[in-house]
Parts: C-alpha cells; structure tokens; sequence
C-alpha cells in the first residue's frame, strides 16, 4: 500500500507523513525532494507553479511510487496533490494508492507558515494554492482535520484505513 498526505503547504504532511510511515514500518518519501530546482526558485520568489511545472514532478514522484509497488513495499509519501488530475496522475489506477487529505481553514494554514522556517515556499502563495485545490471527495481520499495533535491525526487515519 502507498499512502499519499496531501494538502497545502503548512498542512503538516512532511510531519503527519513521517509519523504514519513510523506507525506503519515503511519508508518515507517527501514529495518536495523531487521539485526542479526552478519549480524552487520560483515558489521562493513568491510565484505559483502551473501544470507545465507541475506535470514532470508528479510523473517523477509516480514513478517513485511504482518502485515501491514493483519492490512490494509499503511506502509513505507526500505531495500537495492539489487537483484532481494531480491525484490521478499520482494514482495510476491503482487501488493501493490512498490519500489523506489534511485539511485546514485559511487561518491556521497562516499561522503555520508564518513560523515555519527554512523552507523554500513563500508563505505568500497560500491563498493561490487555495485557489487551484480541488478537495477530494470521501471516494478519493481519508479527510482529517489539521486541528488535531499529530498523534490523533495519524490515529484517525489508521482507524480509517482498516474501514476501507
């Protein structure tokens, strides 16, 4: 099974991801280590990715996942995700690909971001990610509020999984 935290940026997946992959007794892979250094560059300089800049980084990160099946290992990973498209491209068609989506208000994304440090995302670029994310139905993914601590989050998540 691969599992994909999916979100904004201040979600909390590199956290919430971690900790599910130490739960489950799998690797981690954070879906940020595949950006260009020009997809970077731009996000850093304030200036939203399009599809065009997008569509290589989740071709690169679904053929990571496809390792992780072709090797029959459980894998934890994450990427925004933030359109449908996105989900499908990360997706493949394959069933043993989940989805969290760590869902959060405007507000407490802010905040978050306004003290994060060392990332190379301007806090700026909230609002347009709001704008381009498309939620996932309860069809496409497992929802969990980012309100909650981590511990209960990746606990939610688990309780959820089972019932799938």
């Amino acid at each position: 099974m691969i599992l994909i935290a999916m979100g904004v940026s201040g979600a909390g997946k590199t956290r919430i991801g971690e900790m599910l992959a130490e739960r489950l007794q799998c690797s981690f892979t954070d879906g940020d280590a595949f950006h260009s250094a020009a997809n970077k560059e731009k996000m850093h300089k304030g200036i939203p990715l399009t599809d065009e800049d997008r569509w290589p980084w989740l071709k690169t990160i679904r053929a990571a996942i496809e390792e992780k099946q072709h090797a029959d290992e459980a894998a934890v990973f994450t990427c925004s995700s933030l359109k449908r498209s996105y989900r499908d491209v990360l997706r493949g068609g394959d069933r043993d690909v989940v989805f969290v989506y760590l869902k959060g208000s405007y507000e407490v994304l802010h905040e978050r971001l306004q003290t994060r440090t060392g990332h190379f995302f301007d806090p700026s670029l909230l609002q347009s990610q709001l704008d381009t994310l498309e939620e996932p139905g309860e069809d496409e993914a497992i929802t969990v509020s980012i309100e909650l601590s981590p511990d209960a989050i990746v606990d939610e998540v688990l309780v959820q999984m089972k019932l799938r």
